[in-house]
């Protein structure tokens, strides 16, 4: 298992006019988490962008415990469970101090950008993730 964790300061452009975070920006809670996750393994999007690989969002979802509110400092936990194939399943965990407030998914195929077919991953992507997967480690 590959596990990040990052904080994020809720903004008032988010939330609705009931004062809760609006629905649909869980996930984009979820993409700050992936993008910290590629970061910290030291394979962001543009390394894999230069390798013409690009990973289009296939399958989402999203489950609702507690909602978010303005000014509130959520941590967003990533967690890569399986060594991607042809496609990557990323798992999150949303918390307010220690209250879950929405978990779920994204499932990404690895895509040649020219040719828009998909792809495996680049193998020394895949070398890094076996290397970090057995660990447990939290990357912070």
């Amino acid at each position: 298992m590959i596990k990040t964790e990052i904080k994020y300061k809720v903004l008032y452009a988010h939330t609705d006019q009931m004062g809760v975070v609006y629905y649909g920006r869980y996930f984009e809670y979820f993409e700050a988490g992936r993008n910290d996750m590629l970061y910290k393994i030291g394979y962001p999007y543009p390394v894999l962008e230069k390798k013409n690989i690009i990973l289009p969002v296939i399958e989402s979802y999203c489950r609702y415990y507690t909602p978010a509110k303005y000014d509130q400092e959520i941590t967003i936990i990533s967690i890569l469970y399986d060594i991607p194939t042809v496609r990557i399943k990323i798992n999150y965990e949303i918390y307010f101090e220690n209250n879950l407030l929405a978990d779920g998914f994204t499932v990404h195929s690895f895509v040649n950008s020219e040719k828009m077919k998909p792809s495996r991953p680049p193998e020394d992507f895949l070398e890094i993730i076996k290397r970090n997967i057995k660990s447990d480690e939290i990357f912070i």
